[in-house]
């Protein structure tokens, strides 16, 4: 089920609801206080873009793998951006970008039952066809502006979710190495340095490996040295494109 709404909140509060089963979305054309990674707002322009939150319930999946949901989701939307010819990478953890631009954002929220989720909220925001941006914003990117041409945001709404829903699959039938495998395959960054910055404020110089079951970004440094990191434990130096 699909609810289509004018104005709320945020969709991920609406959608936690008991009303709300696995596979139903809420689609708001507007978002007073839509949430971000990192504690940040998401915003939107209305009519133009897709802000959503998907329910899931991996019932089957225990809270130490949970980044493997995660990973059926972001690679969902790469696959649904393919179907329309656009090239995309996930920005690790959840972010997908066109070059260095920032196409869609996504916040996953959990409840767990013991050691298994219980059920899972994804947030997710779409630029689809937005062509002027907040200023503000650092380095946003719409599809309109990436393939040149406007989108049905239905289309690639439903084009999500059949995507998702083969994603998916692969995680209930436990093929985990299948979603590991493609997600680094897809990992913005790969194998390539790049400055990074610690909380303090250090900048250093690794080139992404991968990424753990766990969820944790493997960097390769430049003495050799491969290390783990959690969220918030080291964020990506970007340049802020010219317009």
């Amino acid at each position: 089920m699909i609810r289509r709404i004018t104005e709320t909140t945020s969709t991920n509060d609406d959608a936690r609801r008991p009303e709300y089963r696995h596979g139903d979305i809420v689609w708001a054309e507007r978002q007073t206080a839509g949430r971000g990674q990192r504690g940040h707002s998401w915003t939107s322009a209305e009519g133009e873009n897709l802000t959503f939150s998907l329910v899931l319930e991996p019932r089957f999946l225990p809270v130490g793998e949970q980044f493997l949901l995660s990973e059926a989701v972001a690679l969902a939307l790469t696959d649904t951006f393919a179907d329309f010819g656009i090239d995309t990478r996930i920005k690790w953890t959840n972010d997908i970008y066109v070059g260095d631009r920032k196409l869609v954002g996504i916040l996953i929220e959990h409840s767990y039952t013991g050691p298994t989720l219980g059920r899972s909220v994804a947030g997710i925001g779409i630029n689809v066809n937005q062509r002027v941006f907040d200023p503000a914003l650092p380095n946003p990117v719409s599809m309109a502006l990436a393939a040149g041409r406007t989108f049905d945001r239905e289309e690639v709404l439903e084009r999500f979710r059949t995507h998702c829903a083969a994603r998916y699959a692969l995680l209930e039938r436990g093929d985990a190495d299948t979603l590991q495998r493609d997600y680094r395959a897809r990992m913005y960054r790969l194998e390539t340095p790049h400055p990074y910055r610690l909380p303090d404020g250090s900048l250093f110089t690794a080139a992404i490996e991968g990424v753990r079951p766990s969820g944790e970004l493997l960097l390769r440094h430049a003495d050799g040295t491969l290390r783990a990191y959690l969220f918030r434990e080291v964020e990506f130096v970007i340049d802020r494109p010219v317009r």
